[in-house]
């Protein structure tokens, strides 16, 4: 009966929220024509403005600005740096941006809380006190967790990507092409995680910032040790003058060992992984089908 309460209660909060979504529409054409257009005539009405804008921009952008206020009161700075950063590391995904996630980690929150109080009043007991103080907590920590995923599996695409990357900066500057023309060429012939950074590096480059910086900031986004040790090598060759060709076909081949070496690594762990599935799924199946029949049989024997 509780269960039936509360995807009831559920249905009949999402149910208007969903409704109004679907009808408000999403649109994108219509914002980009007024923003291209506004500014050109002689008199702007507020109000007009105001109503060009859709539903969405108008109701739910200003209620999430409200709930991340209030999550942020709730959040020690420390906690906010640390999920500012998370968010960077996860590659700034445009529907996670810093707003968004501080208003969901706070109506999670305030879900299960709601959620909890309810199975308290319905059926009092261990359970509920159990899901009451554990729901919030999930739904607080939840998006942490999801970013952390997101964060830790760009950084495994970029690792994987970046000794093939190396190779072909190494050839491009061979070739004879300048070292941030070899990086332009590369990462528009790329795909993922690492084409982005290192387009967004030459765009920090292109806006007046140095090479050494840009890398730097690169660094920061990604926190990847290799990407960390071809940046510093990459800035001591330009610092001391030494051919840059040397030092990328240098890390090239150091990158490519670190890979081979790493697959080893996961190759060496696959029995560990693979021996407790072993004894809780595949033995006592095959345990059951090899000694059943004999069971059956000397419990048969024993019976006469």
């Amino acid at each position: 009966m509780f269960v039936f309460v509360v995807l009831g209660s559920v249905a009949l909060v999402a149910t208007p929220a969903l409704l109004w979504w679907a009808l408000s529409g999403d649109r994108t054409a219509a914002v980009v024509s007024r923003n291209l257009t506004t500014g050109l005539g002689a008199h702007v009405d507020v109000r007009d403005a105001v109503l060009a804008r859709s539903a969405r921009e108008r109701t739910l952008e200003p209620m999430v600005e409200r709930w991340a206020e209030r999550a942020r009161r709730l959040t020690p700075a420390g906690r906010l740096d640390a999920l500012e950063h998370r968010i960077l590391l996860a590659g700034t995904p445009q529907a996670w941006t810093f707003e968004r996630v501080l208003a969901g980690k706070l109506v999670l929150a305030v879900t299960g809380l709601v959620l909890g109080l309810l199975m308290v009043l319905s059926d009092p007991g261990s359970l509920s006190v159990l899901v009451l103080i554990g729901a919030p907590l999930l739904g607080w920590f939840g998006p942490d967790g999801l970013l952390a995923g997101q964060a830790s599996r760009r950084q495994e695409a970029i690792r994987a990507a970046l000794p093939d990357m190396l190779d072909q900066v190494t050839i491009g500057v061979e070739a004879g092409l300048g070292f941030e023309a070899s990086l332009a060429r590369t990462a528009r012939s790329g795909e993922g995680p690492l084409a982005d950074e290192l387009l967004r590096t030459l765009q920090d480059v292109q806006a007046g910032m140095s090479r050494g910086e840009a890398l730097k900031r690169l660094v920061d986004r990604a926190e990847l040790d290799e990407l960390k040790h071809f940046v510093l090598a990459v800035v001591q060759a330009e610092s001391y003058g030494i051919p840059i060709a040397q030092v990328l076909r240098v890390q090239s081949a150091e990158l490519r060992v670190r890979r081979r070496q790493r697959a080893e690594e996961r190759a060496q762990e696959l029995p560990v992984k693979i021996l407790f599935p072993l004894m809780l799924c595949v033995l006592p199946a095959l345990f059951i089908v090899l000694l059943g029949p004999a069971a059956m049989n000397i419990k048969e024997a024993f019976a006469l």
